[in-house]
C-alpha cells in the first residue's frame, strides 16, 4: 500500500501517532480510503475491499445511498448550519418517536459519546444524586463516567468488579461516583443497588452488549434491573447508540427494558455526525430547563436531513431482511470452522457478529476478555479477512449493511474460509 504508506508519514508530521481517531487504527498504519459504493470501498492505492466495517456499524445502508445523497445535496444547497432551528429536526424528531413507545421528547447532540454524557447529568438533575452503576468493561464512549472499568483486566479488575480508570489521571471523585458490577449477574446487581440506592442518579446499560457476546442481556436481568431502578427512584439509562439497529423500535422494542432515557447515535444520522437523547417527557422537560447542550452543531439540517432519508428507508422489512441476512451468515460462518476443527466461534445478534478464538460461552466481559494469545489471533484474523479483500471491524467484527448482496455473502465467505485455514495453519 505505497501511497496509503506515504500518506501515514505525511500525517505522522502533523496528527499525533499519525491519526486522530483510535478506533480505526491498525498496525502498522490503515490503509486510506479515497471513495465507498454500497457495500465497497476503494483504497487511495486502488484497491477494492467489501466494507463490513461500516464505520463501525453507522452505515445501515452503505456508502452514498441514493436517498441520502440527495438530501444532503438538497440541503447544502440550502444551508448547511444556522444559529437557529429548522424543520428537519423537527421531522427526524417525529420519526423516531413514532417508532419506540419510550420515546416521548428528543434532544440531539453530535455524538454519541456526547449523547450518554447529556443522559447521566439528565439523571442527575431529575434525582438530585450523583453516583451511577455501569456493568464492567461496557464501552459508552469517552465520558469520564461512562468509560470507568472499559478495559480492566485480570491484574486489577478485583475479585468482583471494581471501578478502574481508563484514562491516567482521572480522578478520584470520579471512581467514586461510578459502581461497576456484572452484565446478567442478579444477584450482584440487587447488593450494588441496594446498598447504594439513596445516591444512584442511574444505571446505565447497553441492551445488547458487544463485549459480553453481543446478545441481549437476559430477559430476568433486565427484568430485574427494571424492577429495582423503578423500587428506589433511580432512572434506568439504555444506550442504544449501536443496539438501536437490531429492530424497527431499538433494542428496547424487541427485548423490552423499558428505560427512562436512551443515548442514541450511529444509524440516525445517515453517515453524519449525531447523537441524541430520548425518553420521559417529564424527564426531558423537566431537564432540559436545567442541563445546557448547546453545541454548535447540534441538530444541524445537513444531519437531520440526512438522518431521516436513511431511517426512511429502514422499515420492518428492512430489519427483518438483516435479520436473516445475519443468521444466514452466522451459520455459515459457524459451518466453515467446524469443518476446518477450529477453536473458534461466531458470537452476535441481528446484523452483527464477531469472531473469538475459544468456544467458552460468553455472558459478560470476564467470559469476553481475550487472552494476550485470542487479542494476537483477532489481530492476525483482521490482516487475513483483509488480505482477502474484507474489512472487519479490528475486534473482527461484521456490520451487515443493506447494501451487502448475495455476491457480496459469497465473497465474505471465500475470505472467511481462507482466513480460518490460515489461522489453523498457524496455530
Amino acid at each position: 500500500m505505497p501511497t496509503s504508506e506515504a500518506l501515514y508519514a505525511r500525517a505522522q508530521h502533523v496528527l499525533p501517532n499519525g491519526d486522530t481517531r483510535s478506533a480505526r487504527w491498525f498496525d502498522p498504519y490503515p490503509f486510506y480510503v479515497e471513495r465507498g459504493a454500497g457495500s465497497h470501498i476503494f483504497s487511495v492505492d486502488g484497491d477494492e475491499y467489501l466494507d463490513l466495517a461500516n464505520n463501525l456499524g453507522v452505515l445501515i445502508h452503505g456508502h452514498a445511498q441514493p436517498d441520502v445523497v440527495a438530501a444532503v445535496q438538497q440541503q447544502a444547497a440550502a444551508g448547511s448550519c444556522f444559529a437557529l432551528p429548522t424543520e428537519s429536526e423537527i421531522a427526524l424528531a417525529e420519526l423516531l418517536c413514532e417508532r419506540v413507545t419510550g420515546f416521548e421528547r428528543v434532544r440531539f447532540i453530535n455524538t454519541g459519546s456526547e449523547a450518554v454524557a447529556l443522559a447521566i447529568k439528565a439523571a442527575r438533575a431529575h434525582t438530585g444524586r450523583t453516583k451511577i452503576v455501569k456493568l464492567e468493561g461496557v464501552y459508552h464512549g469517552s465520558y469520564d463516567y461512562a468509560e470507568i472499568s472499559n478495559y480492566s483486566n485480570p491484574d486489577n479488575w478485583g475479585n468482583e468488579p471494581v471501578a478502574v480508570a481508563t484514562v491516567p489521571g482521572t480522578p478520584d471523585g470520579v471512581l467514586e461516583s461510578v459502581l461497576v458490577t456484572q452484565a446478567n449477574d442478579i444477584e450482584m446487581l440487587e447488593r450494588v443497588i441496594c446498598a447504594n440506592a439513596s445516591e444512584l442518579a442511574a444505571v446505565l446499560v447497553d441492551p445488547v452488549p458487544p463485549r459480553c457476546g453481543m446478545r441481549p442481556l437476559h430477559a430476568d436481568y433486565l427484568a430485574a434491573l427494571r424492577a429495582l431502578t423503578r423500587q428506589h427512584g433511580i432512572l434506568l439509562i439504555f444506550d442504544e447508540v449501536i443496539a438501536l439497529r437490531f429492530g424497527y423500535g431499538g433494542a428496547q422494542g424487541r427485548w423490552g427494558g423499558h428505560p427512562d432515557l436512551t443515548a442514541l447515535g450511529k444509524i440516525i444520522g445517515g453517515g453524519y455526525p449525531v447523537g441524541a437523547v430520548a425518553g420521559r417527557a417529564d424527564v426531558m422537560e423537566a431537564t432540559a430547563r436545567s442541563v445546557s447542550s448547546s453545541g454548535t452543531f447540534t441538530a444541524n439540517p445537513i444531519t437531520m436531513s440526512a438522518g431521516f432519508a436513511s431511517m426512511s428507508q429502514l422499515t420492518p422489512a428492512s430489519f427483518d431482511e438483516l435479520d436473516a441476512m445475519g443468521e444466514r451468515v452466522r451459520q455459515a460462518c459457524t459451518d466453515i470452522i467446524a469443518q476446518h476443527g477450529a477453536d473458534m466461534q461466531v458470537c452476535g445478534t441481528g446484523s452483527i457478529f464477531s469472531i473469538y478464538f475459544h468456544q467458552r460461552e460468553v455472558s459478560d466481559y470476564r467470559s469476553y476478555y481475550k487472552t494476550p494469545t485470542e487479542a494476537a489471533a483477532t489481530t492476525a484474523f483482521h490482516r487475513a479477512m483483509l488480505q482477502n479483500g474484507v474489512l472487519l471491524a479490528p475486534t473482527a467484527t461484521v456490520f451487515l449493511s443493506t447494501a451487502v448482496t448475495s455476491a457480496d455473502e459469497a465473497w465474505l465467505l471465500d475470505a472467511f474460509n481462507a482466513a480460518v485455514q490460515t489461522h489453523v495453519n498457524a496455530a
